[in-house]
């Protein structure tokens, strides 16, 4: 039997089968699916997926009515230690890293450090952008940079470094020099003509953002983001220090095997290096919600959620999230793929939604496309539902 570690928190109103007490919502996602699911996994319990994806743990944060209505840990967190996950144990977010920063780029500029809009050359203090001759019109700016729209290109899918290799200053990774283990960041075409993903271009708003503060990346995200939210299973530290390793989930390959390494280093802390919990996930998600609503105010006002949820008008992203219809609701959303590691959040803009769920194995996104597609229909998400035909002739 695979180990669960469980914690339910209390039952908002709301309507439909979310009204449900957490327990028997939580049974109902973890049992077999009457409907037999997308590609027949619904055949399967939970704890069976896991063995039928190779992947040893996932876990699991469900929000509801603006609040985490639920978590839940499940398998082992390392298959060497035979350790099981629990709800506090910390994986790797990979690319949600992204959107994560990119609330500490808003929060930089509601506090006048630099506009969205500036040109990221003017806030960089320790590397200059060449525009190579596409920036005479419209500059690279942080609003660009966090929506993939810069015209950078660097085809960056970090792979991280292992921890007893050396690891690259940001300026090596900028400028494709040893011992960094990616090239060089480059423009590619005029900012703001097309969408390409960059992670490059949030690792150079990692260092516009330390030039602006004049501090460590991590201390920044710490101070500006994950403390004021109440994140506290959550550090943009590389590497993981000792004291966070010891509940941290080790990566694992595609048959569930234990990689060579617990975990890799990431010095692009913005575009893929925190540690977190679906838990500290879920209220980052519900920071945006609630700011959206103005009853926040811990790290975003209204105005500023609006610039994480608002596509900058080419290609799917915001600030930070990539923005998407789903059936009849708007959802900000990322998922995340490290070395070992896959992880996803979706919140809806406007109801009080959502579901954070992370693995350590190669395999998770699969296992996370069928637990998202449980929660949708245990909660009766009615965006996602078929709607209701009235009328005549319709």
């Amino acid at each position: 039997m695979l180990a669960l570690v469980v914690t339910a928190f209390g039952v908002a109103p709301g309507g439909g089968a979310a009204q449900d007490a957490p327990a028997d919502l939580r049974a109902r996602i973890e049992a077999a699916q009457p409907d037999g699911g997308d590609q027949g996994l619904g055949v399967f319990t939970l704890e069976e997926l896991l063995l039928e994806f190779a992947v040893p743990s996932v876990s699991i944060a469900v929000i509801h009515d603006f609040d985490v209505h639920w978590s839940a840990a499940y398998g082992l967190a390392d298959t060497e230690l035979r350790r099981p996950a629990d709800v506090e144990t910390v994986f790797q977010a990979a690319s949600i890293s992204k959107p994560v920063a990119a609330m500490a780029v808003v929060r930089a500029a509601e506090d006048g450090r630099f506009g969205l809009d500036d040109d990221v050359n003017t806030i960089l203090r320790s590397w200059q952008l060449d525009g190579e001759g596409f920036t005479a019109a419209r500059p690279v700016t942080p609003r660009s940079l966090t929506s993939h729209t810069s015209g950078l290109g660097d085809g960056f899918g970090f792979p991280g470094y292992h921890p007893d290799d050396a690891v690259p200053t940001l300026l090596q990774i900028l400028d494709g020099a040893a011992p960094s283990n990616v090239g060089r960041l480059f423009m590619e075409r005029e900012p703001l003509t097309a969408y390409e993903y960059s992670g490059g271009g949030v690792t150079l708003m990692q260092q516009a953002l330390q030039d602006a503060h004049g501090r460590p990346f991590d201390e920044i995200l710490t101070d500006e983001v994950l403390d004021p939210i109440g994140m506290a299973h959550s550090t943009y530290a590389q590497p993981l220090p000792p004291e966070w390793d010891r509940n941290a989930a080790r990566a694992h390959d595609r048959e569930g095997r234990a990689m060579d390494a617990k975990w890799h280093v990431y010095p692009e802390q913005a575009a893929a290096g925190l540690w977190t919990t679906p838990t500290d996930l879920a209220r980052f998600a519900i920071e945006v919600q609630r700011a959206l609503r103005d009853e926040s105010g811990r790290v975003l006002t209204r105005q500023g959620a609006r610039e994480m949820v608002t596509p900058v008008g080419v290609g799917p992203y915001a600030v930070g999230f990539s923005i998407a219809k789903r059936g009849e609701g708007w959802y900000f959303s990322h998922g995340g793929s490290n070395w070992g590691f896959r992880a996803s959040l979706v919140a809806h803009t406007a109801k009080g939604y959502g579901v954070a769920i992370m693995t350590n194995g190669d395999r998770g996104s699969e296992l996370i496309a069928e637990l998202q597609r449980r929660v949708e229909r245990a909660y009766a998400w009615d965006s996602i539902a078929e709607p209701v035909r009235r009328g005549y002739g319709r």
